[in-house]
């Protein structure tokens, strides 16, 4: 067969990704400038490659045909011609399948997943049960053979499907590129046949294809031959699959640190852009950065220098007992915390918020728990402030017609007399348990410390501005009312959504400071406070935290090192067992630290 897309597409990567951000290098900087990472890297021994050539020698060097499986947004035709001309030019003619082929019709597959995708809401849907193998027609891959005295290779989404004996070449894409890809309007949901809006696309990703995709990802990791980063496109990071097992065996014991994004928004501030370097500074402000949201972030593994990322799942697919430990048994393959940095350091305000109770969240959307919350104020401004709770003679019914006029007549809302303010203090934790109305105001980093859903935001009130493309950013006042929790009001927000803070062991130059959490949260929060070094635990729990206070420390587990600068989130996996920090400031350090209760197991 000949050149497999003899049409193809523009293989410019500014056509094919609508973004600001940077992709990642190939290879990490010799001279990194010091603080914080945003490409944080954990070291192999195993080599990992750079070229299309060497990969299209392995695949001559199997003398077998070949499976070339992978995640949604894979540039499939891009990937397949570049590989296509390297082997042609060694001499191989390829007999190239497409899986789908075998893909059930569009019509069929959107009346499949009709009732998950709720048309009438433009944001939430409800996850998809199946796998994706309900995407295919049987008979239609019973069909997929072959060709005798040909190098046979079935490749897309789904490929090792196919009744074909074959070396698994399985093909990753961060689910941040797979945004940017979708947001230049070139990337197909899972057996769609026409592009659609990126908020639509995210909303069918996110509820339908990613389900899917990652039960078979994670069906398919024992088996991958090799594992291709395709992120740069035309650029590829590979290794073998051996070296990617051993490599996640590895950080199940030490200490690590996924790799953080960062997305404009409409309230976004300044501090992210002013202390973090290596971004792109030609942007408008940076709202969020994704520290550790693990159904989204990957980690990235290096070796002499040259960079591979992976999804973060990976990780759980691979051994997620090693990792959770003893919440493993309740939260399998999901990771149950996340923390992310809301910035609105000359910004602007956060929207009116709440989010969904437990038993809302599983009959509506899907989920197993829900989006229970803490903000800590990592800094802030003079005047800053947090909306939390309401004002003890709130009138349920007198708010929501006035957040319903609002939306309908455009009309302002004087939001602080329905919704208590509190002053923002520099390690201050707040409390927001799902049903809680919230918000952050302006002038606050924020380290938003959360179980691991993170899309459930159900908007009140938005100050009446628009998203950053101009649109309306849309209100979910019916969602909110079904969740709000009305006896969070007056005196009782002060004394039960305001962390109480207690020392709970102590040395000579370090203490343990315990933000106890509301009922409602299943997860705890600890400070380390110290002036030299502190010992920490596991006790069967995965442990999450961030340097909220010093300049660097040294994080020990074993006989791994590994340096952590302000605001940076790291992750210490229960099989580590124990762990040291070791504080290389001028002051004493503080490290925030959030793992699941025992008693939530």
């Amino acid at each position: 067969m000949t050149d497999p897309y003899p049409d193809g597409i523009n293989t410019d990567i500014g056509s094919l990704r609508n973004t600001t951000q940077f992709v990642i290098p190939e290879k990490k900087a010799q001279t990194a400038e010091p603080g914080y990472a945003i490409y944080p890297a954990f070291k192999i021994e195993d080599t990992i490659h750079h070229d299309f050539n060497g990969l299209s020698e392995w695949i001559i060097d199997q003398h077998q045909n070949i499976i070339i499986d992978g995640y949604s947004g894979v540039y499939w035709d891009v990937f397949v011609r570049q590989l296509h001309e390297h082997l042609v030019q060694k001499g191989k003619t390829v007999n190239w399948i497409s899986i789908d082929t075998a893909l059930k019709n569009s019509l069929v597959i959107d009346q499949l997943i009709e009732k998950n995708l709720q048309q009438d809401d433009p944001v939430f849907g409800k996850r998809y049960e199946g796998e994706l193998k309900d995407f295919f027609d049987t008979e239609k891959l019973s069909l997929i053979q072959p060709v005798s005295q040909e190098l046979t290779i079935v490749y897309g989404c789904g490929a090792a499907l196919a009744p074909v004996d074959a070396k698994i070449i399985y093909i990753d894409v961060p689910k941040n590129e797979i945004q940017f890809r979708s947001r230049a309007n070139h990337l197909y949901n899972l057996g769609a046949i026409t592009t659609t809006d990126p908020k639509l696309q995210y909303k069918r990703f996110y509820f339908v294809d990613w389900p899917v995709l990652n039960k078979h990802k994670q069906q398919l990791l024992a088996h991958i031959d090799v594992i291709v980063d395709e992120q740069r496109i035309t650029e590829i990071s590979w290794m073998s699959g051996t070296a990617l097992r051993t490599a996640l065996t590895k950080m199940s014991r030490h200490a690590f640190r996924a790799r953080p994004w960062f997305e404009p928004g409409v309230w976004g501030g300044q501090w992210i852009k002013e202390n973090i370097a290596g971004l792109n500074q030609a942007v408008v402000n940076y709202a969020w950065s994704f520290e550790l949201i693990a159904p989204e972030n990957g980690i990235i593994l290096e070796n002499e220098g040259r960079l591979l990322e992976v999804s973060f799942d990976m990780l759980l697919f691979h051994n997620g007992n090693a990792i959770l430990g003893k919440a493993a048994k309740r939260f399998g393959y999901h990771f149950p915390i996340r923390f992310d940095f809301l910035d609105t350091m000359d910004g602007d305000k956060l929207s009116l918020q709440c989010h969904p109770a437990v038993a809302y969240t599983k009959e509506h959307f899907g989920e197993d728990f829900t989006q229970d919350e803490t903000y800590y104020i990592l800094d802030h401004k003079e005047q800053a402030k947090v909306y939390l709770g309401f004002q003890e003679n709130i009138n349920q019914e007198e708010f929501k017609h006035v957040l319903q006029e609002s939306f309908n007549q455009h009309i302002p809302v004087a939001v602080e007399d329905y919704v208590q303010t509190f002053d923002s203090k520099k390690h201050e934790l707040f409390l927001i348990p799902n049903g809680t109305v919230h918000s952050s105001g302006k002038d606050n980093l924020v380290l938003e410390i959360s179980a691991t859903p993170y899309i459930f935001t159900f908007k009140m009130y938005d100050w009446l501005r628009p998203d950053l493309n101009g649109k309306p950013r849309p209100l979910n006042i019916d969602r909110a009312f079904a969740n709000l929790n009305f006896e969070r009001k007056g005196d009782v927000v002060k004394d039960t959504l305001i962390a109480k803070q207690s020392i709970i062991q102590q040395g000579n130059d370090w203490q343990v400071v315990n933000l106890i959490t509301h009922p409602d949260h299943f997860y705890a929060i600890h400070r380390f406070e110290f002036d030299t070094i502190v010992e920490g635990h596991t006790k069967g729990q995965c442990h999450i935290l961030s340097l909220v206070e010093g300049e660097l420390i040294l994080v020990r587990t074993g006989e791994m090192e590994q340096e952590i600068h302000y605001a940076e989130t790291f992750i210490i996996p229960a099989d580590a067992v124990q762990y040291q920090i070791i504080n290389k400031s001028k002051g004493r350090a503080k490290v925030l630290t959030a793992f699941v209760k025992d008693e939530c197991c």
